[in-house]
Order: C-alpha cells, then sequence, then structure tokens
C-alpha cells in the first residue's frame, strides 16, 4: 500500500506518467482538482480568500477571479504566502482523506498523489517514494512554445516561477526522464510500476 508522490516542473511529463500509472492500476489524487474544488463558490477556502484580499479577486456569482487573484500574489511575495496559507491546509487535508479512502477500499492500493507544488509544500509528508518526471528547461521551454502556444519569454518566465530543477531532483527517489520518445517514457513508468508492486 504505497504512498507515492509524483511531480515535476511543467511541461516534464507528469501528466503522461500520471495517466500511465492509473492505466497500471494506480489510484490517482489530482492536487489541481482539489485545489480548484476547495476553491468553488460558497467553501470556506473562497471566504477566506476574500476576506483577506477584497471581494475584487471574486466574479459577481462568487467564483474566484484567478487572474484578478493572479495579479494581487505572484509579485508579491508575502501575498502570495496569505494564500498559500489559506489553501495549503485545506488541499492538505482533502487529500489526505483521499489516501484514507483509497487504502480502506484497498489495502494493497498503490496511492499517487500527482502534486505539482510537492517541493513547495509538501515534502516533510510521509510519502513512500518520491518520483519526478524530468526534463531539462531548455526542453520543457520547447514543449510550452510548440505544444501551448507561449512564447518564449512567456515560456521562460513559467519555467522560471518555479522551483529549480536540482530542488526537485533532490528530493527524488526515482526519476522518469522524459526527454526521449513517448514509448522510452512509458517503459519507464512500466518499470516503476513493478518496483511499487515488488
Amino acid at each position: 500500500m504505497p504512498l507515492i508522490a509524483l511531480t515535476g516542473g511543467i511541461a516534464a511529463g507528469k501528466s503522461t506518467v500520471a495517466q500511465r500509472l492509473a492505466e497500471r492500476g494506480a489510484v490517482i489524487v489530482d492536487a489541481d482538482r482539489i485545489v480548484r474544488e476547495v476553491q468553488e463558490p460558497g467553501t470556506p477556502v473562497t471566504a477566506a480568500i476574500a476576506a483577506a484580499f477584497g471581494d475584487a479577486v471574486l466574479h459577481p456569482d462568487g467564483a474566484l477571479d484567478r487572474a484578478a487573484l493572479g495579479s494581487v500574489v505572484f509579485h508579491d511575495p508575502a501575498a502570495l504566502a496569505r494564500l498559500n496559507a489559506i489553501v495549503h491546509p485545506a488541499v492538505k487535508a482533502e487529500s489526505q482523506r483521499r489516501f484514507d479512502a483509497a487504502f480502506r477500499a484497498d489495502p494493497t492500493a498503490v496511492v499517487v498523489y500527482d502534486v505539482p507544488l510537492l517541493v513547495e509544500a509538501r515534502t516533510a509528508d510521509p510519502w513512500d517514494r518520491i518520483v519526478v518526471a524530468h526534463a531539462p528547461a531548455a526542453v520543457r521551454a520547447e514543449r510550452l512554445v510548440a505544444l501551448r502556444g507561449l512564447s518564449p519569454a512567456e515560456a521562460a518566465g513559467r519555467i522560471a516561477s518555479q522551483v529549480s530543477d536540482e530542488e526537485r531532483l533532490a528530493v527524488a527517489d526515482e526519476v522518469i526522464d522524459t526527454t526521449g520518445t513517448m514509448a522510452d517514457t512509458l517503459a519507464q513508468v512500466d518499470a516503476l510500476w513493478e518496483r511499487l508492486r515488488g
């Protein structure tokens, strides 16, 4: 019943790794999905965000205006820290609830937490293994331009806003190198799956 944290920088192929693990039978808990759910209109998290940053960060229907909130926090480390202090505990509690439910349903399950901000927020948690999907920053920048339509400057900015590859790799128990072909990546994930089930 291993609990695995899966992380990676933007455009590193983390979603591909998660999808393959799900195909092999892993239970995937998606941190980004939990963030969206705890920030739905009417939730305590959204109310706390509005109390901290003002009603200007809400749409008229009560939904979070992510663009407005982003313009407030992304160039203000203190504001970002305030936001994280509201959101991270709620996400942590909900993710733990989902881990517990998965293991109650199947004590032999492999549960994978797909979490972009592992290094920033969750490295101290009791993971059985931390898996990093990795491709060098230059490769990820090319992917962001080719696949997501970002400009080279936008791609560089997105990558620079995250922790460094070195920081991510420093916490890794397993690294999936996604710089090669899709077949190469999937073969590495399949080998990882065998080790996790072993």
